[in-house]
């Protein structure tokens, strides 16, 4: 019984006006010399969802990975991009990072990554 209040409960509050939560979002702004790196972490649980999007004055090599022991696991791995986004799930729970490397030129790389 106590199940069936909550579900109808739940089911009410988007007639009641209730907003669902907002998402966040991790402003991403940094300058990179020629052959360095800017990355962003983030832990996420198996099946978590985040938004990406993000735009780069040069050529950058972007992925996004994760540690195993020592060794990096990559999901996404793209060479020289100038701009991505789309939405990234999770796997397996991991630390995962967001991570772009200037080529041979400077760069600034500008954009967002979701957060909770």
């Amino acid at each position: 019984m106590k199940r069936l209040l909550l579900l109808l409960v739940a089911a009410a509050l988007p007639a009641l006006g209730a907003d669902p939560p907002k998402p966040q979002w991790k402003n991403l702004d940094a300058t990179l010399e020629p052959q360095k790196i800017f990355e962003f972490c983030d832990k996420l649980a198996a099946g978590e969802k985040r938004r990406f999007h993000w735009k780069s004055s040069a050529a950058v090599d972007f992925n996004i990975h994760y540690h195993e022991g020592p060794e990096p696991i990559y999901p996404v791995k793209r060479d020289a991009m100038r701009g991505d986004g789309g939405t990234f799930t999770a796997k397996t729970e991991q630390e995962y990072c967001w991570m772009w490397t200037a080529r041979n030129a400077k760069a600034r790389v500008e954009g967002q990554v979701e957060t909770k």
